[in-house]
């Protein structure tokens, strides 16, 4: 028998490691969530929060997306210890056969590629990856970004300033 009452549960996503340097060095033009194939003891690991994004990537290889270069801390109660090799292994990415065949079509043209921008725990507790299709800054965007930011913070701090009077 049902209850009247639904209690609903609200979850918040917990965000296990963000790739803060790629979102500096590239324009993200598109983004998509995806699984990520992992073994038991790579999900407890993460849950601790042992994952790191830098230096990641992603690839096609045939018709699949394999996230690359990124770091999965060994587990420290794992049954099998896993070295520090491992911890770096290709991983294969979970996507629907039309959003790789979209994916392959955005990397395929000249300087885009696929970049990992934050790992994460979804409502339900699976680990899934914001990948964005993202074409390199160059050099003076980023300084034009960085002088923006540097205005907007002095406005900021004026602006607190002469409210106090």
């Amino acid at each position: 028998m049902k209850s009247r009452w639904s209690i609903k549960v609200c979850h918040v996503m917990k965000i296990i490691a963000q790739n803060k340097k790629a979102l500096f060095d590239y324009e993200v033009l598109e983004r998509i969530e995806a699984g990520i194939a992992l073994s038991g003891d790579e999900v407890k690991s993460l849950r601790k929060g042992g994952g790191n994004l830098v230096g990641a990537f992603a690839v096609a290889r045939g018709r699949t997306i394999w996230l690359l270069n990124a770091y999965i801390a060994p587990y420290s109660h794992a049954f099998q210890k896993m070295s520090e090799q491992e911890a770096r292994k290709s991983r294969q990415l979970l996507l629907k056969r039309r959003e790789i065949n979209k994916l392959i079509g955005g990397i395929s043209q000249k300087g885009y590629t696929l970049v990992p921008i934050k790992l994460y725990l979804n409502e339900r507790g699976y680990v899934k990856v914001d990948l964005g299709v993202c074409k390199h800054k160059k050099a003076y965007k980023k300084k034009e970004e960085l002088r923006e930011r540097d205005i907007q913070r002095e406005t900021q701090r004026e602006l607190r300033g002469r409210s106090d009077y």
